[in-house]
C-alpha cells in the first residue's frame, strides 16, 4: 500500500483524489502547518524541502505531484485518466499536466500570496494571471473539463491552484473557469478527498 505524506492545505489532496477515483486506499500520514504556514520538522525529515505530497511505495520515495499522479496510474494500470496513448490529445494532456506547476503556479502565486496576507494584488500580477486564465478558457472550450467531460490527471493537477484562486476571489471575469471549478467540486474523487482531509485552500490570515 502506498504511504502518503500529506501536509494540510497542500497539493497532497491531488493524490487522494486520484486514489479515491481508483478505489485504492493509502497509509496517510498527516502534518499540520507551522504558525508561519510552513512545513513542520517531521515532514522535513521525510523530504529535505518539506515537500508534500511525497509517497513511499515498494522502497521508492517519490515527490512532485505530476510524477506521483503518473506513477499511480502506471502502478494500477489505469487508462481512464489520460487520453489514449499515442494520440495528439495524449501529448497535449501531458503538456498541460506539466504546465500547471512549471508555468501557471508561479504566475498564480504572485496574485495569491498578497491576497492570502490581506494585501492588494499588484495590477501587474492580475494582468499576468489573466493571460493564463484566458489560455485555460481556450483549453476548456465547449467541454466541462480540459479534455471532455471526465476528469483527467491534468484536471486533478490544476484543481489545487484553481481552488486557491477561487478562495481569494481571483478568477475575475473568467466565468468559464468559475464554472469549471464548480464542476471539479462535484467530482466523486474530489469530494472523497475533501471528506478525508478538508478543503484544499486555507483560510485567509
Amino acid at each position: 500500500m502506498i504511504k502518503l505524506h500529506a501536509l494540510k492545505y497542500s497539493r497532497a489532496t491531488r493524490v487522494l483524489w486520484l486514489l479515491a477515483d481508483l478505489g485504492q486506499p493509502c497509509d496517510r500520514v498527516d502534518y499540520d502547518r507551522t504558525d508561519d504556514f510552513g512545513a513542520p520538522e517531521p515532514l522535513k525529515r521525510v523530504h529535505p524541502l518539506g515537500k508534500s505530497p511525497v509517497i513511499e511505495d515498494e522502497g521508492r520515495m517519490i515527490a512532485e505531484s505530476a510524477t506521483i499522479l503518473r506513477y499511480i496510474v502506471e502502478k494500477y494500470g489505469d487508462s481512464t485518466h489520460c487520453p489514449p496513448k499515442g494520440t495528439s490529445a495524449y501529448w497535449q494532456h501531458d503538456g498541460v499536466l506539466d504546465y500547471v506547476e512549471a508555468s501557471f503556479a508561479e504566475v498564480a502565486l504572485q496574485a495569491i500570496m498578497p491576497a492570502f496576507g490581506g494585501e492588494p494584488v499588484p495590477e501587474e500580477a492580475r494582468t499576468a494571471l489573466g493571460v493564463h486564465l484566458d489560455y485555460l478558457t481556450q483549453l476548456i472550450g465547449e467541454g466541462s473539463m480540459l479534455f471532455g467531460d471526465r476528469a483527467m490527471l491534468a484536471d486533478i493537477q490544476l484543481s489545487y491552484i484553481i481552488a486557491l484562486l477561487a478562495r481569494f476571489d481571483l478568477l475575475g471575469d473568467h466565468p468559464t473557469i468559475a464554472t469549471y471549478w464548480d464542476t471539479l467540486q462535484q467530482q466523486p474523487g474530489y469530494r472523497a478527498a475533501m471528506q478525508a482531509v478538508g478543503p484544499m485552500a486555507p483560510p485567509a490570515q
